[in-house]
């Protein structure tokens, strides 16, 4: 990783959701850097807390979600404890979000140029003309012709949603874009296009990207970094070629293998027995324990620590460092 300070910090980050008297764990205890121009890839199956992490970074968590510990730091700048006006202010002028669903993030009755406007308007006191012209720029920027911001979001196909909602994550020029599942709902084409889009983009404004994403071949990729979850847990972070040819964590040396390959000799794929757990009722110790083909007695009872192995390479695990993955064929 690069050695300047990072654009985000997240330390020991706990987000819960609460249902009645229940306390749901849907993000316990994740920590990462993300660096200028670099992309960190959050992987893992669905309901690991990838979401909950990006929403609680920007703040935007549902009411009855709440950070219940833990630092995140912006360009230095501690957002945990802003007031919600100051964080008002942080979001798309300092970060923005790239949502996973490009119709739900517009208005449908709004033309798309107008509602991107707003947010310039909203962040730079800017004139609606000078605004217009930005907004201009950005359609130009992502592949759109400036003409079409006149139309409304039904108007649009998926690829151009989400040019357009690549062009008002960069309206406001953050430090920092979390791109959440951006290309899931499109074909593989405009999914090339799209990602190729956000790499370029990255490189010429000096962006540092959270990318959020159940799809390990996007992440190997796209991303500089990877960090996988586990039932709300980050079992392992740190660059891509490592963690992708020397897993050091049970989890991650399964999902990974469980994706085949269009390279090298063909092996067979790799498989999780079981379920992820209810994070209702987490098990002792290790959450993946009851999944895990080395689990031992001490994997039972005593929650591991996330531990720099390799340097830059993280792993939350007892035996991290020690399993031999080849016998678990």
């Amino acid at each position: 990783m690069a050695t300047d300070e990072p654009i985000l910090q997240v330390r020991d980050l706990a987000s819960y959701y609460y249902l009645g008297q229940r306390e749901l764990k849907a993000v316990d205890g994740v920590s990462f850097d993300i660096h200028e121009k670099r992309t960190l890839g959050l992987a893992g199956e669905s309901g690991c807390g990838k979401t909950t992490t990006a929403y609680s970074i920007l703040r935007i968590l549902a009411e009855n979600g709440k950070i219940a510990r833990g630092c995140i730091k912006l360009d230095g700048v501690e957002l945990t404890t802003l007031s919600d006006e100051e964080m008002r202010q942080i979001r798309w002028k300092k970060a923005s979000i790239v949502f996973q669903y490009a119709m739900n993030a517009f208005n449908p009755v709004l033309r798309i140029g107008n509602q991107i406007v707003e947010v310039i308007r909203e962040k730079d006191e800017v004139t609606e003309d000078a605004a217009r012209m930005i907004v201009n720029d950005l359609f130009d920027e992502v592949g759109l012709k400036p003409e079409r911001q006149r139309d409304y979001p039904h108007e649009f196909s998926g690829g151009m949603l989400q040019r357009a909602i690549i062009a008002q994550a960069l309206a406001c020029d953050p430090h920092l874009i979390i791109a959440d599942e951006p290309v899931t709902a499109l074909d593989v084409i405009v999914q090339n296009k799209i990602l190729d889009l956000l790499r370029k983009l990255q490189e010429k404004y000096n962006l540092a990207v959270l990318f959020i994403t159940h799809d390990l071949s996007v992440v190997a990729e796209n991303c500089h970094d990877v960090g996988i979850m586990y039932a709300g847990n980050l079992v392992e972070v740190g660059d891509v070629e490592a963690v992708f040819k020397r897993s050091l964590h049970p989890y991650s040396y399964k999902l990974i293998g469980a994706f085949p390959s269009v390279v090298g000799p063909k092996k067979r794929l790799q498989f999780i027995p079981g379920s992820p757990p209810n994070l209702l009722n987490l098990p002792s110790g290790c959450r993946f324990h009851p999944r895990c083909p080395f689990a031992q007695s001490i994997c039972k009872t005593e929650i591991p620590e996330l531990r720099e192995i390799e340097e830059g390479h993280f792993a939350k695990c007892h035996f991290a460092g020690e399993l031999d993955f080849g016998g678990d064929e």
